[in-house]
């Protein structure tokens, strides 16, 4: 298996070197109009294999599948000329004379790891970035997601050869071997306990690394909120892909003031948006758990904090046949509960009361920084407060979720959540590298006044040079 994955990125290599490295911008953006064709084309069977696999609305499908590929090439179509054109840097007065400039290259040969959870998505999106900075790509989908798998192996094989972008499928073994590989950039998207082993392989060959993870997506609703507006969106947050979302509200503080309120309009906000049996109704029907151990592993957790005292507001059902969870509010849990310290990945809320920003702050600051944080307030003052005592990838105040597919925004995390940015120009720069170039006048430059002999003059010039310019 090693020798076909060496043999594989050695043509890609020399495919990068000979050929891509030198292509136009017009020969990148046609490869991006090909692929924005066989999407348009092929819309049904993207939206039937990624159902296959999830038991989704076709809706659903369309805004969280497609529509952020399709913004991924969009926003590259139009800026791509600007963002790949030299930059002229001005120069201090002790390099009189320099002519200094920034350009950007493809890095190379570039590795994308995709996750389960939103197969297309966050497999073709960063490939999308990667050939629009000019570089060579192979890429891994998720084995968890079979239909998907199979309908973007088809979709590769369509529209290039494997010596410009490659789509290598098995399990995670397969995964270790592409990963020892000394690509130009890894991008990876998954859990952070694999991001940590992704990162160790890539430390080897000392490639660079764009880790988009995950973490425990902490939401506060204070006590100027609008309590109506807040639960509506926590509720499609949470549902949304059945809560299998690394921006996901994963635990919600509720100041005292709010908490009663708070819980009679989730449940009504559910009942308006959700309330039919997940499957039985296409309008609002609610994805399925990826998998029988995926699904175990969240029912575990609901079952384990009732367990210690939780208590289920609504919810709190299981059809271990279809791996469906119906959506499920926990009130009374805990911070010794497993639910609040896993990462749920699921459609399952905890929520806490809080009285004052000592404990949420505590709370928040005591664990890893996650990929968002969101706030529901009316207060400026409060807003500010929280952002200020607080870190975290990603934030929204007053929503959850819609900043994953802002294209002028960098998404990612910060530390444990992730490291890098991804979308837009903010992708485009992982995948390149910014070449600084310095070109000298022939002759008599300020810089040869600090070429030995250090003089007396000289010295003075230095001296000069160090504490005055």
């Amino acid at each position: 298996m090693s020798n076909q994955f060496t043999d594989l990125f050695q043509k890609q290599k020399n495919h990068f070197l000979s050929s891509v490295k030198h292509e136009k911008i017009a020969d990148r953006r046609n490869k991006l109009r090909a692929i924005k064709t066989w999407m348009r084309r092929n819309e049904s069977l993207i939206i039937s294999s990624i159902a296959a696999d999830f038991n989704k609305s076709t809706e659903e499908i369309k805004f969280g599948e497609i529509k952020p590929v399709l913004s991924e090439i969009n926003e590259a179509l139009v800026n791509l000329r600007s963002w790949s054109s030299p930059k002229r840097v001005s120069s201090p007065v002790y390099l009189l004379g320099v002519n200094a400039r920034v350009i950007t290259e493809p890095k190379g040969v570039v590795l994308i790891i995709a996750p389960w959870n939103f197969p297309f998505n966050l497999c073709i999106g960063p490939m999308i970035t990667a050939l629009a900075a000019g570089n060579v790509v192979t890429i891994k989908p998720s084995e968890l997601t079979p239909n998907t798998e199979k309908l973007i192996v088809q979709m590769v094989k369509e529209l290039f050869d494997e010596k410009e972008v490659a789509v290598v499928t098995g399990d995670a073994e397969v995964g270790a071997e592409l990963l020892k590989q000394p690509w130009n950039h890894i991008f990876f998207t998954g859990s952070p306990s694999v991001g940590s082993m992704v990162m160790e392989a890539a430390a080897k060959n000392l490639s660079s690394v764009t880790l988009e993870l995950g973490g425990r997506n902490p939401a506060i609703v204070d006590s100027t909120a609008h309590v109506k507006d807040a639960a509506e969106k926590l509720i499609w947050g949470k549902c949304f892909n059945a809560g299998q979302s690394c921006v996901s509200p994963n635990y919600l503080f509720v100041h005292v003031s709010k908490y009663d309120d708070l819980l009679i309009e989730l449940k009504k906000a559910y009942e308006k948006y959700y309330g039919v049996k997940p499957g039985e109704d296409g309008d609002r029907k609610i994805a399925q758990i990826v998998n029988n151990r995926h699904f175990n592993r969240i029912k575990s957790l609901v079952e384990s904090a009732v367990s210690e005292g939780a208590e289920v507001l609504f919810g709190g059902e299981f059809n271990d046949e279809k791996n469906f969870i119906y959506p499920t509010i926990l009130t009374n849990v805990t911070q010794d509960s497993a639910v609040f310290k896993e990462e749920i990945f699921g459609p399952v809320l905890p929520i806490m009361k809080y009285e004052n920003w000592s404990e949420v702050f505590d709370t928040i600051n005591s664990v890893e920084i996650p990929l968002a944080l969101y706030i529901f307030s009316r207060s400026n003052r409060n807003i500010s407060t929280i952002l200020e005592h607080t870190s975290a990838g990603t934030s929204c105040i007053n929503e959850t979720t819609i900043q994953f597919i802002h294209p002028e925004l960098p998404f990612g995390g910060h530390n444990h959540s992730g490291i890098g940015k991804a979308h837009g120009h903010f992708g485009f720069r992982e995948f390149s590298n910014e070449r600084s170039v310095l070109k000298q006048r022939i002759g008599f430059t300020t810089a040869k006044m600090i070429y030995p002999p250090y003089n007396g003059l000289k010295q003075r010039i230095i001296n000069f040079l160090t504490w005055r310019l």
